[in-house]
C-alpha cells in the first residue's frame, strides 16, 4: 500500500518563488443547435417509409461524458414512440463500467439517463451474440437483448480517438465494433492493439451491419463549450462515408492549447466522463499506445494531475501519461476499474503511477524541477480545469507575450498570485 505522505528532503526543500498568474481566454467556434428535439425530428423523416409499428428498437447509448446525451436519446425516443415503436436502452460502452452490467447502468445513470427520465427500460447484460468472424479470426459480436430486438439504434459522438489515428476513429464505426459488443467484443479487439484498428474496426463494422438488424445510427458533433452544433440520422448504408467525413469535420474543430510551448501543465481534473483515456492526447500530445499523430499541440515538459472527477467513479485510467500527481488523487483510485479497462485495452502504460507528491504545491515544485533549466519564477505554466473545458484558463507571466499576438487568445485579467491552502492544496477555480 502507498504510504499517505511520502517526505522528499530534498536539500533547499520543493518550494520555489512561483511566477503570477492571468486568466486568458481561447476562442474557439462556439456554433450551436437552437433545439435538439426540432433537428431529430427532421432527421427521422429520412425513415418514414420504415414500418415501425410494434417493432422493439435497442438503442445504444455509450459511456463518454457527452453533455447534451440525455437530451437526445429522449429524443430519438419520442420519435420512435410516435411511430409505434417500443423502444429501449442498452448500455455500449465495452469494458466500461467496470465491465459488469450493474456498473454500465450506473453509468448511463450518471448522465441523467435513467428508466424514469427516459420513459423506457433499460436492459443491461454483458451477453453476446457472436454475428461473423473477421481477419485475425476475430469474433464479431452483438448485445443479446440487441440482437433479439427488431432494429437497433446507437448513439455516438463522432471526434478523434486518444489512442490511434485513421479514417474512422471514434464515431459510428467504432461503436458498432467495439460498443455494441460489450466486453467480449472489447477484449476480442484490443487484443491485437491500437496499430491494427484502421483495419479491424472497419471489418467488424461491415459484418456487424451485414448480420444485424441496424435500423440508423445517431452521429453527434460537439463546440468547445460541449453543447451540440450537430446531430444526424445516418441509414446503415451511409455508415462509412459519414463517419469518415464527420471525423475530419471534428477533427478541424477540436479546441487544443494555443501556446508555443509549456513547462507545466497543471490538469485539475481527469476521469472517463472527460475522454475515454481520462485526459485527452489531442491536447496535451501524449497517448499511452504510443502510437503517431498526436503533436499538433505546443511542447509540454512535465504534466501534473491534481485530481478525478466525480463522475469517474474512482477510473484514474489515463494517470500513467501524467509525470506527477497527488496523494488526494490516489486516494480515490478504484484500482478494480482502472485494471479492467486498461487490460481489456491492453496499453499498460495507461495505469502506471507518476511521482506521487503529498499537496499540490509539492506536486508543482517537482514538476518545474523536471524541466531542465527552468527557474521557478519564470516557468511557463499552464493551468487547466481539465481537456474538454479549455475555453478559459490560467497562464504565467513568461507567456503573456504570446497571448497577447495570438489572434484567438485575450488576457481577461491582471496578474495575480496563485494561493494554496493550509494543507498545500491550490485553490481558485479556472473559470
Amino acid at each position: 500500500m502507498l504510504p499517505s505522505t511520502i517526505p522528499i528532503p530534498l536539500p533547499g526543500g520543493l518550494h520555489g518563488p512561483l511566477p503570477r498568474f492571468v486568466s486568458v481566454g481561447q476562442r474557439f467556434s462556439t456554433e450551436a443547435l437552437d433545439s435538439i428535439d426540432a433537428v431529430v425530428a427532421t432527421e427521422f423523416k429520412k425513415f418514414a417509409d420504415v414500418d415501425l409499428s410494434g417493432k422493439s428498437v435497442a438503442i445504444g447509448v455509450g459511456s463518454r461524458g457527452i453533455k447534451q446525451l440525455a437530451p437526445v436519446v429522449r429524443a430519438v425516443i419520442h420519435e420512435l414512440k410516435g411511430a409505434g415503436a417500443e423502444p429501449f436502452i442498452i448500455p455500449a460502452m465495452g469494458s466500461h463500467g467496470g465491465g459488469a452490467a450493474e456498473g454500465q447502468t450506473a453509468v448511463l445513470a450518471s448522465y441523467g439517463i435513467t428508466e424514469a427520465a427516459m420513459g423506457v427500460p433499460i436492459k443491461s447484460s454483458l451477453d453476446v451474440v457472436e454475428l461473423a468472424r473477421i481477419e485475425k479470426d476475430v469474433p464479431v459480436y452483438c448485445d443479446k437483448f440487441a440482437h433479439e430486438a427488431d432494429y437497433i439504434v446507437m448513439c455516438n459522438r463522432v471526434k478523434p480517438h486518444t489512442d490511434f489515428r485513421a479514417t474512422h476513429e471514434s464515431g459510428l464505426i467504432k461503436m458498432l465494433a467495439i460498443g455494441m459488443a460489450k466486453h467480449a467484443g472489447a477484449t476480442a479487439i484490443h487484443f491485437h492493439g491500437f496499430a491494427h484498428f484502421s483495419t479491424l474496426l472497419p471489418a467488424a463494422a461491415k459484418a456487424f451491419l451485414d448480420n444485424a438488424k441496424v435500423l440508423f445510427g445517431v452521429a453527434l458533433l460537439e463546440n468547445s463549450n460541449e453543447d451540440l452544433r450537430h446531430v444526424e440520422l445516418v441509414a446503415p448504408t451511409d455508415f462509412f462515408t459519414r463517419d469518415a467525413a464527420l471525423l475530419e469535420n471534428a477533427k478541424a474543430a477540436i479546441p487544443r492549447l494555443l501556446f508555443d510551448n509549456i513547462d507545466v501543465l497543471i490538469i485539475d481534473q481527469i476521469g472517463k466522463d472527460i475522454s475515454g483515456a481520462g485526459l485527452d492526447p489531442n491536447v496535451t500530445g501524449r497517448t499511452p499506445s504510443g502510437e503517431a499523430g498526436f503533436d499538433s499541440g505546443p511542447p509540454i515538459g512535465r504534466i501534473v494531475i491534481r485530481d478525478l472527477t466525480d463522475v469517474t467513479e474512482g477510473n484514474a485510467t489515463g494517470l500513467g501519461v501524467a509525470d506527477v500527481t497527488t496523494q488526494r488523487l490516489v486516494g480515490k483510485v478504484n484500482w478494480t476499474k482502472v485494471y479492467v479497462n486498461i487490460v481489456t485495452a491492453g496499453v499498460l502504460e495507461g495505469a502506471k503511477l507518476p511521482i506521487v507528491a503529498d499537496t499540490d504545491r509539492d506536486a508543482i515544485g517537482i514538476a518545474i524541477r523536471g524541466c531542465p533549466g527552468v527557474n521557478t519564477d519564470t516557468a511557463r505554466i499552464v493551468r487547466i480545469k481539465n481537456t474538454l473545458e479549455i475555453t478559459t484558463v490560467w497562464a504565467s507571466e513568461a507567456l503573456i507575450a504570446g497571448v497577447e499576438a495570438h489572434p484567438d487568445q485575450e488576457i481577461l485579467s491582471d496578474p495575480f498570485n496563485i494561493a494554496f491552502d493550509g494543507a498545500g492544496a491550490l485553490t481558485g477555480t479556472v473559470m
